[in-house]
C-alpha cells in the first residue's frame, strides 16, 4: 500500500469527519434503555443488512474458547511467557449496529462480559486525552520524564521519550516491567535472546512497533499523573455520562500493584496479552463508539474534546494505519471495507467500528476474517 494512497485515505477521513455528524442536540443518545429502529427508518437496505448480520452469525474465529490455552498457544514464542491476569472463557460471535444512535441490528449475547484485549487500548488513549483536556498533562510532545521521575524514562534513549510515542507505538522503550521484558513481547522471527536484548534502538518516534509492554508502561505512568485507578477515571468521566453498565472490570496483573499517596493501586493493563484489560460486553462498546461517533459530545455535555479525538484517529508518521492507539482502514487490514473507517482492535477478532460518513458504529465480538466483508456489506446498505 503506497504511502500517497494512505495520505489520500486520510484526507478523505479528515474531511468526513469535520463535514459529517454534525447533529448538534438534536442527535439520538441512549438512556437507560436502547430505542431500536428499522433499517428502512434510518435509510438502510433491510436485505443488505441482514446479509451481513447472517455472515457475522456462522463467521466466528477459529480460537479456543479456554482463552488461557489460546494465549499459550499464540505466545509460545515469546521467552518466559506467563498469565499474570484475570482470563474467562470466551462467548460465540455477537454484535450489534448502531446508525443515528439507534440499534439497527444485532445477533449472539450483546450483554455478555468478554475479554476484549487491545481493544482496552483505545480506551486508554482516551485516559491520555481526559489527562490533555484537563491540563493534567501539557502536551503529548512533552518527555515522560517531566511527569514520571522514578526511574522508568532514565538514560538516554528512554529519556527522549514523550507521550505521544508512547500513544503511537513508535517509543521502542527498553526496560523491565513488573518483571516483564520489552524484548520479549512478540520477538522477531529470527536472532537469539541476546540478539533481542542487545540489538540497536530506535530513535524515538521513527518505528512502529506493537509492544503490550510498552503500553502497560502508558498505563503506569498516566497512573502517576491522575494519581487515582484508571479504571476509576475511565467510570467517572466516561462509563457513568455514557450510560454504560455497571459491569465492565478492568484489570491489571498480580505483581502490578504499586504504592499511590500511601495506598496500594492496581496498574492496569491495554490488552489481554497476559491477562487482564478490559472485560465488557457490545452495549458498552457500542455506546463508547457513539461517543467518538459524536466527536466527544454525549447529549448536552463535551466528555472528550473534538481535538483529542481528531489526532486520536489521525495516522501517525511511523505508522500511517494508526493513530493514539486506533486504527484506520487505509491498508486495508478490513479487506474490501471503505478505507476510511476507524476501529478499535482486539485479539480474537473485538472491534469497535466507527463510520463518520454514515453515521455508523459496528461493535463485533469473537469475529473472523470474514469482518471487512460484513462491513463492506453494512456500508452498502447505507448507500
Amino acid at each position: 500500500m503506497s504511502a500517497s494512497y494512505k495520505n489520500f485515505c486520510y484526507l478523505l477521513l479528515l474531511g468526513i469527519f469535520i463535514a459529517g455528524n454534525a447533529l448538534g442536540q438534536q442527535a439520538y443518545f441512549p438512556d437507560t434503555t436502547w430505542e431500536r429502529k428499522t433499517a428502512r427508518s434510518v435509510g438502510m437496505n433491510q436485505v443488505l443488512l441482514d446479509s451481513a448480520v447472517k455472515m457475522a452469525q456462522t463467521a466466528e474465529i477459529e480460537l479456543d474458547k479456554d482463552l488461557r490455552i489460546a494465549s499459550y498457544k499464540t505466545y509460545q514464542r515469546e521467552p518466559g511467557y506467563e498469565i499474570l491476569g484475570p482470563m474467562k472463557e470466551r462467548g460465540k460471535p455477537a454484535g450489534m449496529v448502531v446508525r443515528k444512535g439507534y440499534i439497527v441490528a444485532s445477533w449472539g449475547d450483546i450483554e455478555r462480559v468478554d475479554m476484549t484485549f487491545s481493544v482496552t487500548k483505545s480506551y486508554l488513549s482516551t485516559i491520555a486525552g481526559l489527562a490533555i483536556d484537563k491540563g493534567l498533562i501539557k502536551s503529548v510532545k512533552d518527555r515522560v520524564a517531566q511527569y514520571v521521575w522514578e526511574g522508568s524514562f532514565d538514560g538516554p534513549h528512554n529519556s527522549k521519550i514523550t507521550w505521544e510515542h508512547l500513544l503511537n507505538q513508535s517509543s521502542d522503550w527498553s526496560g523491565q516491567l513488573f518483571n516483564q521484558f520489552d524484548w520479549a513481547d512478540r520477538p522477531p522471527r529470527e536472532g537469539t535472546i541476546d540478539d533481542w536484548k542487545n540489538r540497536p534502538l530506535h530513535e524515538p518516534g521513527t518505528v512502529f512497533k506493537y509492544n503490550d509492554i510498552r503500553v502497560n508502561l502508558l498505563a503506569y505512568s498516566l497512573l502517576q499523573v491522575w494519581r487515582k485507578p484508571l479504571p476509576q477515571v475511565l467510570k467517572e468521566e466516561i462509563q457513568d455520562p455514557i450510560g454504560a453498565s455497571t459491569t465492565w472490570r478492568w484489570f491489571g496483573y498480580k505483581n502490578s500493584w504499586v504504592t499511590m499517596d500511601g495506598l496500594q493501586v492496581q496498574s492496569v493493563s491495554g490488552g489481554g496479552h497476559f491477562g487482564g484489560g478490559l472485560f465488557i460486553h457490545a452495549k458498552d462498546q457500542a455506546r463508547y463508539g457513539l461517543l467518538f461517533l459524536r466527536k466527544g459530545k454525549w447529549k448536552n455535555k463535551q466528555l472528550l474534546s473534538e481535538a483529542w479525538i481528531r489526532e486520536a484517529i489521525a495516522p501517525s508518521v511511523p505508522n500511517k494505519t494508526y493513530g493514539y492507539l486506533w486504527w484506520n482502514n487505509s491498508d486495508q487490514l478490513l479487506k474490501n471495507a471503505p478505507p476510511y473507517l476507524v476501529y478499535a482492535a482486539g485479539y480474537g477478532g473485538n472491534y469497535i467500528i466507527i463510520d463518520y460518513k454514515n453515521d455508523l458504529v459496528v461493535v463485533t465480538r469473537w469475529t473472523n476474517q470474514q469482518i471487512g466483508e460484513i462491513m463492506r456489506l453494512i456500508v452498502a446498505a447505507c448507500e
